[in-house]
């Protein structure tokens, strides 16, 4: 069977983002329809004894299974299956059973595809070939069951030589996508890397890649639900963005995240950006599990100039997070055209509660927009924060520097406040939140600088020894604070400037 493939200049010559997230996908293997048909690996060659390359073999099932009537399922049993570069085609489903294992080879797989948008984004988000499994341009896949996708230690984390490959799943313009069951693992660069997806079911999904990079990165995706996963990682664990790889940007909405449990021991857990190109609405997250971060917790970062509103976290419990909370506005225009600073709005954040929050460093949950730019329209409530501390009064008067095209917490150093540091910000609402220390803490509990109607309503913080005072505002107008005690029960000192 002759294979057609379309090639990411292709892509970007399409008109419209209909014309590739088109009407959702039906089903590939509808329900009321004859079973599908199955093709085992082995039929088609393959040995699964983790030292023959089975790769012909599977490629030849994928190809029979997507030429079937109404797709197939490709079957990998029980058994090591040693590959490099696997074509994925459309109305297939991976189903790797109980104890089969895709495993990297060391070396052979396919070469990384010329990109011509290669400059808006780093190496390994520009190419989806080089890759253990990768397709491009798919309707209904799946990859379910209970076995794992090994990277083996062969995928890399950087630079790439000649048939070398640096993530375990790659897929490009993707409707009707279903990962259930499956463990991912050593990764490379990305365990999924996901780019112009539409109607997506993510469910018991475990990726645990902390020994190499990324988790998972969602790129201008649309339509997606992620349920009952876990996914571990040394950088980002799951992450949203929006890049210029396929020539163009898709908006990324309509997604919901719960009952997930995300780690990541150097990096974000829960994050936006940095590759911010396009648009992002309507983002959910609900019972979420963060057991560590190296930087955010929850991270929502706009550096592309991307219109980043209604998103939603509720019910939320973080341990080890270098910075629980950080929203940062910035300008670093990394898409055509350069664009200008973009927005970040209607954001709602309520019921978390974050303990042990040190990971290697301890950075004050952050909102902050640029000059002229603001973050706005943000709810905080029923957040419970308890941080490391430890910072003398003296630090009360620092003033961080704007940092407007780097997008890491720690790139604004020590805030003159322990609890939350706001700037360029407005309509920021905190109520019933409370903040406290391990460690006695000489800062502020807030402070906002170049405000407009920042609310505090029913907080409680815990006050230092040698705290100047508790709430601060600065270059700031509409601020109130009602109904504020530390957690000895006195009134809220508040000064302004």
């Amino acid at each position: 069977m002759k294979r057609t493939r379309i090639t990411l200049a292709a892509v970007a010559a399409l008109g419209t983002a209909g014309a590739l997230l088109a009407a959702p996908a039906q089903a590939a293997f509808a329900s009321g329809h004859a079973a599908p048909q199955v093709f085992n690996v082995k039929s088609f060659g393959a040995t699964g004894n983790g030292k023959t390359i089975d790769t012909p073999a599977i490629n030849k099932a994928i190809a029979a299974a997507s030429a079937a009537a109404g797709g197939g399922v490709v079957e990998f049993p029980s058994g090591t299956y040693e590959s490099v570069s696997i074509h994925l085609m459309s109305n297939v489903d991976l189903q790797l059973d109980a104890g089969a294992t895709i495993r990297a080879a060391s070396s052979g797989f396919d070469a990384a595809e010329p990109n011509s948008f290669s400059q808006y984004q780093d190496f390994g988000h520009s190419h989806f070939h080089d890759a253990l499994i990768w397709g491009e341009h798919l309707t209904n896949v799946a990859f379910t069951g209970s076995g794992t996708i090994d990277g083996a230690g062969h995928l890399k984390t950087g630079s790439i030589s000649s048939g070398q490959a640096d993530k375990a799943v790659s897929l490009a313009i993707v409707n009707g996508l279903t990962f259930s069951g499956i463990t991912i693992k050593n990764g490379g660069h990305f365990g999924i890397l996901l780019n112009g997806g539409n109607n997506v079911t993510v469910d018991h999904l475990t990726i645990s890649t902390a020994s190499n990079r990324d988790g998972f990165n969602v790129i201008n995706t649309a339509n997606m639900t992620v349920t009952a996963s876990n996914i571990a990682s040394s950088d980002d664990a799951l992450v949203f963005k929006s890049d210029f790889a396929l020539g163009r940007t898709f908006p990324s909405t309509n997604i919901n995240v719960s009952n997930t449990t995300v780690s990541s021991t150097g990096n974000n857990a829960l994050q936006f950006g940095s590759e911010t190109c396009g648009d992002f609405s309507n983002v959910h997250f609900s019972n979420i599990t963060i057991n560590s971060a190296g930087k955010a917790g929850i991270g929502i970062v706009s550096m592309d100039g991307a219109h980043i509103s209604d998103i939603s976290y509720d019910h939320i419990t973080m341990t080890h997070a270098a910075t629980p909370i950080f929203i940062k506005i910035g300008d670093r225009g990394r898409c055509p055209g350069h664009p200008g600073a973009g927005t970040i709005s209607g954001v709602t954040i309520s019921n978390v509660t974050g303990t042990g929050l040190s990971d290697g460093g301890s950075y004050t949950s952050t909102i902050t927009g640029l000059p002229g730019h603001p973050v706005t329209g943000v709810t905080i409530s029923n957040v419970k924060l308890t941080v490391p501390g430890g910072d003398p009064a003296s630090d009360a008067s620092i003033n961080p520097p704007e940092a407007p095209t780097t997008y890491t917490p720690k790139d604004y150093g020590t805030r003159p406040s322990y609890g939350w540091w706001l700037r360029h910000v407005g309509n920021i609402s905190f109520q019933n939140d409370q903040v406290g220390f391990t460690s006695n803490d000489g800062r502020p509990a807030f402070q906002t600088t170049d405000g407009s109607a920042v609310s505090l309503n029913n907080v409680v913080v815990e006050r230092g020894t040698g705290s100047p005072y508790d709430v601060g505002f600065f270059s700031s107008s509409g601020q109130s604070v009602t109904g504020s005690t530390t957690t000895t029960g006195a009134p809220v000192r508040v000064k302004t400037g």
